[in-house]
């Protein structure tokens, strides 16, 4: 999975959000000040390109849509960060946390339950 730059991420996330849409509709919802038509229009060819959107031609205008769900991008980006940084292992993310006191005690415990939770569910 291609690492995404944060004006190609803010694009794909007005796409997840509208599903599909034109180049003008992308740019609608952008906060002001608005970036220009052909910055965000040469984005979504860029993040076509990577294999994040796919377009319908609509003679000579396109309508964008995503074609990777957010939560696929999100899982991909957990999994190259945990292989790339923690020699593929969730126990050393959890582990790195917890020494470097990033977790509180709450969410240690929150932690615990969610792996209990899903490891009961396994065995049902």
């Amino acid at each position: 999975m291609k690492e995404l730059t944060q004006r190609e991420l803010a694009v794909l996330e007005i796409l997840w959000k509208i599903e599909k849409g034109f180049v003008n509709d992308v740019l609608d919802k952008f906060p002001d000040p608005k970036p220009p038509y052909t910055t965000v229009s040469s984005i979504i060819r860029i993040l076509e390109t990577k294999g994040y959107v796919k377009h319908k031609a609509f003679g000579k205008t396109h309508e964008y849509a995503p074609c990777i769900s957010k939560v696929k991008y999100k899982k991909g980006l957990l999994k190259n960060m945990v292989s790339h940084f923690f020699e593929g292992s969730f126990d050393n993310v959890v582990s790195f946390m917890a020494k470097e006191n990033e977790l509180t005690e709450k969410e240690i415990t929150e932690i615990s339950t969610l792996i209990e939770h899903y490891k009961n569910k396994g065995n049902e």
